[in-house]
C-alpha cells in the first residue's frame, strides 16, 4: 500500500502560505489606506497558492520519495527502465539472474509516441485552422461571422459527448461503414487505431488552432496589404512579407495551445483507440488509478511538466510579448 498522507511540511507549508497571503493582504490595506483594487485579485492568488503551486509542490515530493517518505531517484530511473524494479530483483538473486535483466522501453516509447501524435495533431490543426482563419478574416466575405459561430457551436458541446459521437461514425456498424455496404464496397477498420486517435484529436482541439490566428487575423490593419500591393507585391507576395509575419503570434499561441493537451490528452486514446494505442497521459493516469504507484505516477508527470515548460519557453521566444490571440 502506498501511503497517501499529507507530509507534515505540506501542512506547515500550507499554514505559512495562509500566515503569508494575510499578512500581505493586511499591510497592502494599511499602506493604502483602504483597498486598492488589485487586491481584488487576492482570491485568484489564494486559489493558485492552494490548488496550483501546493500541488505542484505535492507531485515534486512524491516524484523524488519512496513510499515510505525517504529520498530516492528510483521513480525517474523506472521511467527510463519500465522494469527497473524486476531487474533489481533479479539482480538481487546472483549471476545466474542477471540474464533475464532487460530494460522496459514502455515508459519512454509511449512518452515519444505521444510526442509524435502531438506533432502531427499540431502540424494538420495548423495546415487547415490557418487557411479557415484567413477565410473568416477576410473583410469580403460576408459569411465570416457565420462561420465563425459555426466554429464555436461545437465547443458548447462537452469534450466527452464530442469524441464518443465519433464513435457511431467510425465502429464497424457505423455510419460511414453503413455507407460503403450500400455502396458495394467492404467495409474498413476505422476505429481502434492511431487514425481514429489522431483524428478525434484534430477534431477536438482545432477551434483552438483557429481562433488565435483569426484573432491575429482580423486586427491586422487592410492598408498594410494595400500599401505592399501599391509597391508592386502580388497577392502571394502580400501574404508571405506581410500578412503571414504579422499573424505568427496568433499562430504561436494557437500552436502552444493544441499542442500541450494534445500530448496529455488520454480520454480520446482510451475511446477511440480502444486500448491498442496509449499515450502519456493514459500512462499517468494508469500509474495513479489503476496501479496506485503515486510515487512513479508523479515522477512522469514532472516529466512532462518539465517538457511542456521546454516547449513554452522555445515557443515564446517566436512571440516574446505574448501578443497570440486568444479564443474568441
Amino acid at each position: 500500500m502506498y501511503n497517501m498522507t499529507l507530509p507534515w511540511w505540506a501542512w506547515a507549508l500550507m499554514g505559512i502560505g495562509l500566515a503569508f497571503f494575510a499578512a500581505m493582504v493586511t499591510i497592502s490595506i494599511r499602506r493604502n489606506r483602504g483597498i486598492k483594487r488589485s487586491l481584488f485579485a487576492a482570491p485568484y492568488a489564494l486559489w493558485m497558492l492552494l490548488f496550483t503551486i501546493l500541488p505542484v509542490i505535492l507531485i515534486a515530493y512524491y516524484a523524488f520519495t519512496d513510499t515510505n517518505g525517504a529520498f530516492t531517484l528510483d521513480n525517474f530511473r523506472n521511467f527510463w527502465d519500465s522494469n527497473y524494479t524486476k531487474n533489481q530483483l533479479y539482480a538481487s538473486l546472483g549471476p545466474e539472474a542477471a540474464q533475464y535483466m532487460v530494460r522496459g522501453t514502455v515508459n519512454v516509447d509511449t512518452l515519444v509516441y505521444s510526442l509524435w501524435m502531438a506533432f502531427l495533431c499540431t502540424a494538420i490543426s495548423l495546415l487547415i485552422g490557418y487557411p479557415a482563419a484567413l477565410f473568416m478574416a477576410d473583410r469580403h466575405m460576408k459569411m465570416g461571422s457565420t462561420i465563425v459561430v459555426l466554429f464555436i457551436i461545437p465547443m458548447w458541446m462537452n469534450f466527452l459527448l464530442r469524441t464518443i459521437a465519433w464513435m457511431s461514425l467510425l465502429e464497424d456498424q457505423g455510419l460511414i461503414n453503413t455507407l460503403l455496404r450500400a455502396m458495394g464496397f467492404e467495409g474498413v477498420q476505422l476505429m481502434y487505431n492511431s487514425g481514429a486517435v489522431l483524428l478525434g484529436m484534430v477534431y477536438n482541439y482545432l477551434p483552438f488552432m483557429v481562433f488565435p490566428i483569426y484573432t491575429s487575423l482580423s486586427k491586422l490593419d487592410p492598408r498594410l496589404g494595400e500599401a505592399a500591393q501599391d509597391l508592386g507585391c502580388n497577392d502571394w507576395h502580400t501574404f508571405t512579407r506581410v500578412t503571414a509575419p504579422l499573424s505568427l503570434p496568433g499562430v504561436i499561441s494557437g500552436i502552444t495551445m493544441v499542442f500541450m493537451p494534445s500530448v496529455t490528452t488520454f480520454f480520446i486514446p482510451r475511446v477511440l483507440g480502444g486500448g491498442n494505442t496509449m499515450m502519456f497521459g493514459d500512462l499517468i493516469e494508469s500509474k495513479f488509478l489503476t496501479e496506485g504507484n503515486w510515487n512513479v505516477g508523479s515522477a512522469l508527470s514532472l516529466i512532462m511538466m518539465v517538457l511542456i515548460l521546454i516547449s513554452l519557453s522555445i515557443l515564446r521566444k517566436a512571440d516574446p510579448k505574448g501578443e497570440g490571440g486568444g479564443i474568441v
